[in-house]
């Protein structure tokens, strides 16, 4: 089990109140978690004693930060175990990775009548990309299906949906809004089976379980710092290196070029193709320090501890009066619980919490469709991390009562 009391010392803003008098209990790590001394201080160092740009400059400090920046990258990669670290693209966020493939793998290999495969749970950030190059390329878009009651994909017409005309597969290895734990492997190998590409939206996976791209055997996977305890304003895309090397630039500028010539350009090598102009230096460095900081907790723990945290918050929220939960059980989901209570509207809901130091989430959680098929125009999502505690899932059951009462439920 984690030292919880000691992990929750090396994030400082979890010492703070909410309101005077009135201690914060951040249930919202699944939107963005809170970070560590030791990412803060790495940028912190990096702004304080090494800042220049990176891959241009001959002098010391250019030197130094571009050593920081992409030693970052490569222990990035190694989280991961990806091949290489030139197979790790740094993205802004996973929302980046998504357009960069859906425009530069897209437009190079998608043709009119072509099928896109998603999933009816996808986060908007799988399914809003792959329909605007839809659209351009005259491609098609279908979607598995998933169950209502347990929040489980349904792939049971797996192989109908799989054909010949289909040329990617993105998935998400976790759903932001049940928690579902998808079986990734297995969809991978069912994309490559049928000649089909598959990428895989692991914004909620690689912050909290094991993630090995080279046992998945995926084509492409994003994720995004903040929700790993890194920073905002970083992400990665990660793609096999023949993949990569055919795909062409997805912006044009500096860092990106081999050579420049009015009459045209050549493109750099793997990652920096992709990476154009001015990086996220310090955000690099801060998502470098982040995966150093879960490194040596181990991510098994992590997840083992969040499994038993968030059976823990079912088990007790199920005893609520009217409080309705969605998705799997604790075993088949990653930290999240999301629920309903009576005809309470979520926003309420998160705003009674708030006042008692609280931060939920409330809304569709970026999955309209999800919410649409449920029945919903919102929900409410509590979702826990490393240095979630059960006194704070308590709390969060206590406040949910003085809001049945607050509504008259």
């Amino acid at each position: 089990m984690l030292d919880v009391a000691k992990i929750r010392a090396e994030f400082p803003i979890l010492a703070d109140e909410a309101y005077p008098g009135v201690p914060l209990i951040y249930l919202d790590s699944a939107a963005s978690s809170q970070k560590p001394t030791a990412v803060i201080e790495a940028m912190n160092q990096y702004y304080r004693h090494t800042h220049a740009n990176v891959h241009r400059g001959i002098h010391k400090l250019s030197e130094e930060a571009t050593n920081a920046y992409e030693g970052a990258r490569e222990r990035i990669g190694r989280f991961i175990n990806a091949e290489s670290s030139k197979q790790v693209i740094y993205v802004r966020n996973a929302t980046e990775a998504f357009n960069l493939v859906a425009y530069s793998w897209g437009r190079a290999n998608l043709q009119a009548g072509d099928e896109i495969l998603l999933t009816e749970m996808e986060h908007h950030a799988n399914i809003v990309p792959w329909q605007m190059i839809a659209k351009e390329m005259g491609a098609v878009i279908r979607y598995v299906p998933f169950n209502i009651e347990d929040g489980a994909l349904d792939l049971s017409n797996l192989d109908d949906l799989l054909t010949k005309k289909t040329k990617i597969f993105s998935f998400t290895a976790m759903s932001n809004v049940f928690g579902t734990i998808t079986p990734a492997k297995e969809l991978v190998a069912k994309a490559h089976a049928a000649g089909a590409v598959a990428m895989v939206d692991a914004a909620q996976s690689v912050p909290h379980m094991p993630v090995d791209v080279q046992e998945l055997d995926c084509d492409f996977l994003a994720f995004s710092g903040h929700k790993m305890c890194g920073p905002t304003g970083i992400g990665i895309l990660y793609g096999k290196r023949k993949l990569l090397a055919a795909m062409p630039p997805f912006m044009g500028g500096g860092d990106m070029i081999r050579r420049v010539r009015l009459e045209g350009s050549t493109w750099n090598d793997l990652p920096w193709k992709f990476e154009a102009g001015t990086p996220s230096i310090a955000e690099g460095i801060g998502l470098g320090a982040a995966v150093d900081y879960l490194s040596a907790i181990g991510m098994e723990h992590i997840h083992a501890y969040e499994q038993f945290i968030t059976n823990y918050a079912l088990e007790a929220l199920s005893e609520v009066p009217g409080l309705k939960l969605y998705g799997p059980p604790a075993a088949q989901k990653g930290g999240v619980a999301t629920f309903t209570l009576g005809k309470i509207h979520p926003h309420d809901i998160a705003e009674l919490l708030d006042k008692d130091g609280i931060a939920i989430r409330a809304g569709h959680h970026c999955a309209m469709p999800l919410h649409h098929k449920c029945g919903l125009s919102a929900t409410a999502r509590a979702s826990f991390y490393l240095y979630s505690t059960t006194d704070e899932v308590d709390k969060l059951v206590e406040s949910l009562h003085r809001a049945r009462k607050v509504f008259r439920l």
